[in-house]
């Protein structure tokens, strides 16, 4: 028969064997999970879905957007103040300025796919999009000041039928065939922007793209994007209101230097060399 004292150490013993394969076994996992490479696709991929999180989920989104439409708003008031006969428009982007498509991004990037045109056709086919937050009201609150609202939007003819349904749904003013300029043959919006300035003094433009306020953002490359928008400084906030698009956009085409047929690895390459890091 063991002594007290013996037993007692025997079982002080099995405990300690047991709390060091718990350890053993917890250190081996961790090392493995850490191990596994992320695929390029996953990368890619997840970080679509971590964007449209972001414009979903996150207050600062909300904040952000809003805080552009009370600047907006602010500049609408400075405009009637300024007086003047001409009549006054508004020209805004569609998709992440007024309409939130996130629910299409994420159905899209939660099966592993990107955009595609015939899944974004059928999106928009359903009119289900909702509003960017501030933006309904905003413009509500123009139209209420006299101010013409215009809509150009790369969107193309056979969606614009949807496309008013969906504008008309939150009862945003001159949502109409007259004020939705949709793409007709080319992608530059700078000549439908020179055909409303022709009748209107257009006093603010809205986007989520730099291309939605100027064609001498168009193709250019990351640096030249940056030194444009150094250059144009003092139109932000004042004639241009950016609204925050984190999911896509030209910024993203820039970086992959408008390929389009860049494979997930690939893409992954490009994001890793731009990349800041210590």
């Amino acid at each position: 028969m063991c002594s007290p004292t013996f037993g007692a150490t025997i079982e002080r013993m099995k405990k300690f064997t047991v709390a060091a394969l718990f350890l053993l076994c917890a250190c081996s996992s961790t090392r493995q999970v850490s191990s596994v490479p992320h695929s390029p696709k996953d990368i890619f991929i997840n970080g679509k879905l971590f964007g449209s999180l972001y414009q979903q989920r996150a207050a600062e989104y909300r904040a952000l957007c809003l805080q552009a439409f009370n600047i907006a708003r602010q500049r609408v008031n400075e405009s009637i103040r300024t007086g003047g006969n001409e009549p006054r428009a508004i020209i805004t982007d569609i998709d992440e300025t007024i309409l939130d498509n996130s629910a299409y991004d994420v159905h899209q990037y939660s099966q592993g796919k990107e955009y595609e045109p015939a899944t974004w056709t059928q999106w928009i086919a359903m009119s289900k999009a909702d509003t960017v937050p501030g933006a309904a009201s905003f413009l509500q609150y123009a139209a209420s000041r006299g101010v013409t609202i215009f809509y150009i939007t790369n969107r193309e003819e056979k969606e614009k039928a949807a496309t008013l349904l969906n504008l008309q749904k939150f009862n945003l003013p001159n949502a109409d065939n007259a004020h939705l300029v949709v793409r007709q043959g080319s992608s530059s919006k700078e000549l439908r922007r020179q055909q409303v300035a022709s009748s209107y003094n257009v006093i603010l433009l809205l986007g989520d793209n730099l291309i939605d306020f100027s064609s001498v953002f168009e193709k250019k490359d990351l640096d030249d994007r940056e030194q444009q928008t150094n250059r144009m400084v003092a139109e932000f906030g004042q004639r241009f209101i950016v609204i925050p698009n984190p999911v896509y956009g030209d910024w993203e085409s820039a970086v992959y230097k408008y390929s389009n047929t860049l494979t997930p690895p690939q893409k992954d390459s490009v994001i890793k060399r731009l990349l800041k890091s210590y």
